[in-house]
């Protein structure tokens, strides 16, 4: 007898494969577009976002049509690479940053986002949108790109100058600004009725979950982390389930996954292991965020073009001229000189991948309907390519302009550019022969810091009270969150050969000056080191062979001698 049932099955399972082969191969030709049109675009010397976008409209409908056959896959990918920049922005919020440059950045932020926001609202409402679509599509372009911003002051060596310190403090600013609007969005969109009690009980929800993620993050998650640390794939495992666990939790209290991701990345923000963990998600983040941002792009289609060109090229001058207009003014009140103003302000003139988070959230939450977001994916492929620029050639346009700035007479204010907070001395790892190491430098009252990668060292650091940085020196991403580069001396004690190539070849390429000593066990790793660029590098057992040596050509050598050399060994050992 016939079984149907059995041939339903197996005809649901060949059209699943068959679905699934689809998705694959249409992954697989975004991703070769896409890095087809990032060579172009990195040879024009612009940020990926842009590559991306571009990307999607190439293949959106209009052009390749290749995002047809898993839209809800694609959606549930852009959902994953949302919460996983929310999570590290969240990961990466710097409260203490955020004190030392006190009330300037504050200020500057919260006038900056709201000129912007109003007069963004005025040209959309004469240009004949919506109230509800104008005012989230000048909300959105308030916002500067931290990302961007981040990499090219960095790539200039200008993160630690006056106007780009401070330029990072207003992006942390308006990041928070950013987060306080989601988070809003996710409680209004629970408390969608006009009732006072549904509203308390939302507030007491949401007060209810940050009472039990705080009570975690300082009780539970130290000790876990302090027993899974030593394992960097557990480690970013964890950092995964957490991030995504404490989302859903959120999300089934019913608010929305972005507030959760925040909420998550902020409780882990304060833990020594915050950077490892941050540079593990990095990449997983960024591959999300690329479909994301194809998918994005994608929604900017040929024959929408027309209709969101004029609005997006308008916004896009205001940005490109506003924005740098009224931070300058924002300084100056604030005394900054006229170089560092116009510096600061030119850096913030793009918009923020915040801005699509925004729209993406308006448009989940059915507060936009329209062509909202392709007139921000427009503003973001203009001002984001045209900031590059601006950033990576600031100081000649300030000099360009000084003319003009000397026709108001000259500039009463002074401002002295502080030195940066750079260690003299690096230790990668602090075990047997770092201690030793940061003994000796401790006593020479010199600044070091201590890269390691075991719980149990970092334990000791925390108690001796020296800087610390917990994470793997394997890892190019965690590398360039440190100042490791622009230090004088890098002391490399861990066995690892591959690791501390690593090192060197990163350190070598930002800084040629830096004295870096290495460790080895055997000849022929000893000279693969230096062949890469280490000035010295110790052999542990040939300097102990070498020590030996000494102690018996000593003529005194003898029991009494060898008595003493263990007591002083002991004192040694001892600490």
């Amino acid at each position: 007898m016939f079984d149907y049932s059995k041939c339903a099955i197996i005809n649901l399972q060949i059209k699943i494969q068959t679905q699934m082969n689809s998705i694959f191969v249409e992954i697989s030709a975004l991703l070769a577009i896409a890095v087809a049109i990032s060579f172009v675009v990195r040879l024009l010397k612009q940020p990926l976002i842009v590559a991306y976008i571009i990307a999607g409209i190439v293949c959106g409908p209009f052009v390749l049509n290749l995002l047809h056959g898993g839209g809800e896959m694609y959606d549930s990918f852009a959902e994953f690479g949302v919460v996983l920049l929310l999570f590290i922005i969240g990961l990466n919020l710097n409260f203490t940053r955020l004190k030392s440059i006190g009330k300037v950045s504050f200020i500057t932020g919260i006038g900056q986002v709201v000129f912007t926001g109003v007069v963004g609202t005025v040209i959309l409402l004469a240009a004949k949108f919506h109230l509800v679509s104008a005012a989230y599509l000048a909300v959105a372009i308030t916002f500067s790109s931290t990302i961007i911003i981040m990499k090219l002051l960095t790539d200039k060596h200008d993160s630690d100058t006056i106007y780009g310190r401070y330029t990072i403090g207003l992006m942390l600013v308006q990041d928070i600004i950013a987060l306080t609007l989601i988070v809003a969005l996710g409680v209004l969109k629970q408390a969608h009725a006009a009732n006072a009690s549904i509203i308390i009980i939302v507030l007491l929800k949401f007060i209810m979950a940050a009472a039990i993620l705080s009570f975690v993050s300082k009780y539970i998650l130290p000790k876990v982390l302090d027993k899974i640390a030593d394992s960097s794939e557990l480690l970013f495992l964890f950092a995964l389930a957490w991030c995504f666990g404490a989302a859903s939790f959120l999300y089934l209290l019913g608010f929305s996954l972005e507030i959760g991701a925040v909420m998550a990345g902020v409780a882990l923000s304060a833990s020594p292991y915050q950077l490892e963990i941050g540079s593990r998600v990095k990449p997983l983040r960024d591959f999300f965020l690329i479909v994301f941002f194809i998918v994005l792009g994608s929604e900017l289609g040929i024959a929408s073009i027309g209709a969101v060109i004029a609005p997006a090229f308008a916004l896009s001058v205001f940005i490109l001229i506003g924005n740098p207009v009224i931070l300058y003014f924002l300084f100056r009140a604030f005394r900054f000189t006229r170089r560092n103003s116009f510096l600061a302000g030119l850096t913030a003139a793009q918009v923020s991948e915040f801005g699509f988070v925004l729209l993406y959230a308006g448009r989940q939450f059915g507060h936009l309907q329209g062509e909202e977001v392709a007139i921000f994916t427009g503003v973001a492929i203009i001002t984001i390519f045209a900031s590059s620029y601006l950033i990576t050639y600031n100081e000649r346009i300030y000099r360009f302009l000084l003319p003009f700035f000397r026709l108001f007479g000259p500039d009463k204010h002074r401002q002295i550019e502080r030195m940066p907070k750079h260690y003299e001395a690096w230790i990668v790892g602090y075990h047997r022969i770092g201690v030793k190491v940061a003994e000796t430098l401790s006593l020479r009252s010199a600044r070091f810091a201590v890269v390691d990668f075991d719980p149990k060292a970092v334990a000791q650091l925390r108690r001796a009270k020296i800087p610390f940085y917990f994470g793997d020196v394997a890892d190019i991403e965690f590398l360039e969150c440190l100042t490791i580069a622009q230090t004088k001396t890098i002391v490399m004690t861990i066995p690892a050969v591959d690791d501390q190539i690593n090192l060197i070849q990163f350190a070598r390429r930002r800084n040629k000056k830096v004295l870096i000593i290495c460790n080895a066990y055997h000849r022929e790793d000893a000279e693969t080191l230096y062949a890469e660029g280490a000035d010295f590098v110790m052999m542990p057992h040939f300097l102990g062979g070498q020590w030996i040596s000494k102690v018996l050509s000593n003529r005194r050598f003898n029991k009494k001698s060898l008595a003493e050399m263990r007591r002083e060994q002991a004192d040694l050992i001892c600490g």
